[in-house]
């Protein structure tokens, strides 16, 4: 797997994961448990994560989708 996103914003993660969802591209968001050790405040990070075969066609999404500033750098 590969890191498509990394972010705080849990709306963008919501959104990303919808838009996987609907492409019937599978994704993964990583460390969505680390909430518990920040104390609930959102500092740290959460990573989506797609399948290598799967990313170009993910980022293809996120541009369209208009949030394409949001993708980590291949």
């Amino acid at each position: 797997m590969i890191e498509l996103i990394r972010t705080n914003d849990a709306v963008i993660i919501s959104f990303v994961e919808s838009l996987m969802r609907d492409a019937g591209i599978g994704c993964f968001v990583a460390d969505q448990n680390m909430s518990v050790l920040d104390g609930s405040i959102g500092i740290l990070p959460r990573r989506i994560m797609v399948e290598a075969d799967q990313a170009d066609a993910a980022r293809r999404i996120l541009t369209d989708a208009g949030i394409a500033n949001e993708m980590r750098q291949k």
